[in-house]
């Protein structure tokens, strides 16, 4: 996403930034559609436009890192203070 922004923003001489949404709906609108009939009978349907709509109004590439990142501080095992000073020897 971060390609196209970028490949997009040369051709125009000014910053392109494509909302999450508008990818999505053109890569598979049926699964936005049901993406949105799951948040709003299954969640809530005040949880759709105030928090989801906000994210997917948001350039995709940034969603993604913001995804990354957080997926990576929850996995990230840090190393124990015994390793630190073995490996600053």
């Amino acid at each position: 996403m971060a390609v196209v922004d970028a490949t997009r923003t040369v051709a125009a001489s000014h910053p392109v930034l494509t909302p999450l949404s508008t990818s999505w709906a053109s890569v598979s609108p049926h699964t936005l559609e049901r993406f949105e009939h799951f948040i709003q009978t299954k969640a809530s349907p005040m949880m759709w436009d105030p928090v989801v709509v906000t994210i997917l109004n948001q350039p995709g590439f940034a969603v993604f890192a913001v995804l990354a990142f957080l997926l990576y501080a929850i996995g990230h095992k840090p190393r124990r203070r015994s390793q630190r000073a073995a490996a600053g020897q």
